[in-house]
């Protein structure tokens, strides 16, 4: 007897950190083909990560939808396959039909199953069989009694199944033109005037889907109203780009939107729909560039991935946290003779040293007296958190753009293992094998911009966090030492803070610790 098949459509799961979207890299499957529960069947890059796709079903691919190189909001369409039907393949096998398998599946736990369940009750990917997971879950749509495979490469999707009917997320509440739509009459003239606002634009949605909450965190931190910004999300929904083009808008010298326009009517009949007002959105030029036919030869290109969301970091940082800076030049010499040493140690050979590993050594012993430097300002509960731990972030340069990989509990950490964390985390960076968690939990920065040649410069700070420091390049120069003028090894530190966490007092006084730290290493290093 045949085997009846059901299409199943595969959606982008929520991969948690607050990411909303990815961008479809390569298909690693074609129509046609046959794959197996938790295959690989596309790569997706994430704003902070490029991530392995897997399969929640077992069956044929029917359809890509989506083409390389589109961007895929959480919940959207990404391909269809064709799945054995559940019933009949029970019959077929002797087995219970109706999801015997999904209702014996232990729950999920953790804070990952609690932020993201998913859908209809149906395992995360997570949950499936890998060689670093315990728990066993099968997805709705795989055969029952069917051998798990252990994929080649550990998932790191959060919350991972189909998206079905009444799984929508909230909706915003309707706005005024649909409130009149519902009420119009026309007996008597207030009447008329609603009736005729609602005939000008009949076709005004009801609702608007209710932005994401990352997003309406970023409007609160910017001060953005969301009432007054225009979405030109799925559906009307607001996105980032959205928050940060009404941001980018009423600068420089604009006041904060207050909840009516400027010299806009107030009754509600006389307000334009929500369908007119996104209509014109669009129509707008978003910028001079956007609409300009600009020059023979000029390249545009897509802002995507980590260049967007790296775009909308430092927009938030910058105009959320007050930025300071203290600077310090200082003679290192000591520091590198002594890396000169521990390179030679045959008992370090394993480990990967460089000037860089004692310099983030010298900020965690620093941090250790001075913490208020990684804790962070909570706006919304209007208060200071200190971590327990320091989440030390190295800023990499990598062909997908600037990433932070964090060195959890890095305070923790004698040189050898600290050495041996920089290097691991730097290298998956830049080889775009670094998973979310590995890019989340950071609390200090370093930026390391001496090994492109420069003395110096400027950091910005990465958001929810209160300092990052930029390591310039050990230049040999003339220095005053021993009474004289001698060449030595010399190095600028400048370190940014947020001045609503941290004085100007004490992030001098915690500089001039790790300047202390780098200008006589050996005594303190030798204790670490």
């Amino acid at each position: 007897m045949t085997a009846q098949t059901t299409v199943q459509t595969v959606t982008l799961p929520d991969l948690g950190e607050g990411l909303t979207e990815s961008d479809v890299v390569a298909w690693l499957v074609a129509v046609g083909d046959t794959v197996t529960l938790n295959q690989v069947v596309a790569e997706v890059e994430t704003a902070k990560a490029l991530v392995d796709l897997p399969s929640p079903y077992a069956g044929v691919v029917e359809a890509l939808l989506v083409e390389p190189g589109t961007t895929v909001p959480v919940g959207g369409a990404l391909l269809t396959i064709a799945v054995e039907d559940r019933s009949a393949s029970a019959v077929e096998h002797g087995s219970p039909p109706s999801g015997a398998a999904s209702d014996s599946a232990p729950s999920p736990s953790g804070p990952a199953s609690d932020a993201a369940p998913s859908p209809s009750g149906a395992a995360s990917a997570a949950d499936a069989p890998t060689d670093d997971a315990p728990t066993v879950g099968e997805p709705a749509g795989a055969e029952p009694g069917a051998e798990v495979p252990a994929p080649e490469r550990t998932s790191v999707l959060v919350g991972y199944g189909p998206l079905v009917e009444g799984s929508a997320r909230p909706h915003r509440r309707p706005r005024a033109a649909s409130w009149l739509a519902a009420h119009a009459t026309t007996g008597n003239g207030h009447g008329v005037d609603r009736a005729v606002a609602v005939a000008e634009h009949p076709e005004a949605p009801a609702t608007h889907p209710r932005p994401t909450p990352p997003v309406r965190k970023l409007a609160h931190d910017l001060g953005v109203n969301l009432d007054l910004v225009e979405g030109t999300g799925d559906d009307g929904r607001i996105t980032r780009d959205d928050v940060l083009h009404a941001l980018s808008s009423r600068r420089p010298g604009a006041p904060a939107p207050s909840s009516e326009r400027p010299g806009a009517p107030t009754s509600p009949a006389s307000r334009p729909s929500s369908t007119h007002r996104t209509t014109a959105a669009a129509a707008a030029p978003r910028s001079s560039a956007s609409t300009t036919a600009g020059h023979a030869g000029d390249v545009r290109t897509p802002i995507t991935g980590v260049r967007r969301q790296t775009a909308a970091a430092m927009v938030a940082s910058a105009f959320t946290a007050p930025h300071a800076s203290v600077h310090l030049t200082l003679d290192v010499t000591a520091t590198t003779d002594l890396l000169a040493d521990l390179r030679a140690d045959r008992a370090l050979a394993g480990h990967r040293l460089t000037f860089l590993t004692l310099v983030a050594k010298a900020v965690t012993l620093a941090l250790g007296g001075h913490p208020a430097l990684h804790a962070r300002w909570d706006d919304a509960a209007q208060e200071i958190v200190q971590p327990a731990h320091v989440g030390l972030g190295i800023a990499a340069a990598t062909p997908r753009g600037l990433l932070v990989p964090v060195v959890h509990d890095a305070d923790l950490l004698r040189l050898p293992a600290l050495a041996d964390a920089l290097t691991a985390l730097t290298e998956a960076a830049r080889a775009g094998t670094s998973t979310p968690a590995d890019l989340a939990g950071g609390t200090f920065t370093i930026t390391n911009i001496g090994v492109f040649g420069v003395d110096g410069g400027v950091p910005i700070l990465v958001p929810g966090q209160s300092g990052i420091l930029a390591v310039g390049q050990v230049r040999r120069q003339p220095w005053a030492h021993d009474d004289g003028v001698a060449l030595r090894d010399v190095l600028t530190l400048t370190m940014s803070f947020d001045h609503r966490v941290v004085d100007g007092e004490q992030a001098a006084r915690f500089l001039a610790d790790v300047g202390a730290v780098l200008a006589r290493p050996g005594a303190v290093l030798a204790m670490v």
